[in-house]
């Protein structure tokens, strides 16, 4: 087996590239935007993703384009702040593990897509529209390039994955939905702290001001049903729930849905996990978000890499491919069961569904670390 295809050219999907190529195998990744685009939202690099990033000597370039956030301040429905804890990054830090970071994900994909771009092919501006899977490979029909075959397909294609999509079902079989939902837009001007995020909660809805890096970044996390019609692609009709949702909130929430409703771009998704019995369906196999979303809390970007090195480690280990697609998946579920199993609990956290939940948690986030304090404090 010598080539193969990766569908998305996100954080999982460059960091199997790197590795296949490191392994001698030819990767090509398709990528359906004209360009690198992910979100600004901020995400972790942590836990089994800080080997990875420091074997392929990214380190330095991670904490050039981290976040300085290391503090979250929770405040009373008053707006009084309430808590003052330290994030992952904070901890991690005054521990003095300086490899794990919070970087925007935008600018994560785009440090590991410049590292595999050199050695594999990539094909922006395209997408998958059929595959046809047999014994010895894949005849992958794209969108606008010509048809090609491959020795193996891999799905790193996010939660709404169209390689998962073709060849294992529709969404609604794999997709759970969580109860919440989640929206984020930069505001365009810094925020207050460099180094806090400050998070304001009312029953069932959250909304924070994170610093990001330089522009100050809105979030609004909050409880719904879910939608049997939700479409992930329609922005009008997110902009219309959060708006509806948000409409009663105080603090600085109309403020903020002004930004909203003049924003030209938003991100907007249902919080959601991802949970298949199997990744792999010959020689098809997913990776990332579409195999194993664990969206809010589930440290998805450093499973992602995690995931890819994995993959990549066991195809070049293995001489059969579907002992190294067993092998990969064995060993990577490991990591992502935990994190599934909690990803719930995590969200009760950060949103509560009633006031006493608030009360509650907040009088908990008082006796949690707190991030280092400044003269001015």
């Amino acid at each position: 087996m010598t080539d193969v295809l990766i569908s998305g050219a996100g954080i999982a999907g460059s960091t199997l590239a790197y590795w296949l190529a490191r392994a001698g195998l030819k990767p090509t990744v398709v990528e359906r935007s004209q360009g690198m685009r992910s979100s600004g939202n901020p995400v972790d690099v942590r836990g089994p993703a800080v080997p990875v990033v420091e074997a392929m000597g990214l380190t330095p370039k991670l904490r050039q384009a981290a976040t300085a956030a290391t503090v979250m301040r929770l405040l009373a429905p008053s707006g009084r702040a309430v808590a003052r804890l330290a994030t992952p990054a904070g901890r991690a830090a005054g521990k003095g593990v300086r490899a794990e970071v919070e970087i925007p994900r935008a600018d994560l994909a785009s440090i590991l897509y410049e590292a595999a771009e050199p050695h594999a092919e990539f094909l922006f501006d395209d997408t998958i529209t059929a595959l046809h899977p047999d014994g010895d490979g894949v005849d992958v029909v794209f969108d606008r390039a010509a048809p090609r075959r491959f020795d193996l397909v891999i799905g790193a294609d996010g939660l709404h994955s169209t390689v998962r999509r073709l060849v294992f079902g529709p969404e609604r079989d794999f997709i759970h939905h969580l109860g919440l939902y989640v929206a984020t837009l930069p505001l365009g001007r810094p925020a207050d702290r460099a180094d806090e995020i400050v998070v304001y909660n009312t029953p069932g809805r959250l909304a924070s001001v994170h610093p990001a890096r330089g522009s100050a970044l809105a979030a609004f996390i909050f409880r719904g049903p879910t939608s049997a019609d939700f479409d992930h692609r329609d922005s009008e009709s997110h902009r219309r729930i959060v708006l509806d949702a948000y409409a009663d909130v105080g603090w600085e929430v109309p403020h903020l849905l002004e930004k909203l409703r003049a924003a030209d771009e938003f991100y907007f998704d249902a919080v959601s996990a991802v949970r298949l019995d199997t990744w792999t369906r010959g020689r098809v196999s997913l990776a990332g978000d579409a195999a194993s979303c664990v969206s809010l809390l589930g440290d998805g970007s450093s499973l992602a890499i995690s995931a890819a090195h994995t993959l990549a480690e066991s195809l070049s280990s293995h001489h059969d491919i579907a002992d190294a697609l067993r092998a990969y998946e064995n060993e990577h579920r490991k990591l992502v069961a935990p994190k599934q199993r909690t990803v719930s609990l995590a969200a009760s956290w950060l949103v509560p569904k009633t006031r006493l939940g608030i009360s509650a948690r907040n009088l908990t986030a008082k006796m949690m670390p707190s991030g280092p304090r400044t003269r001015s404090e």
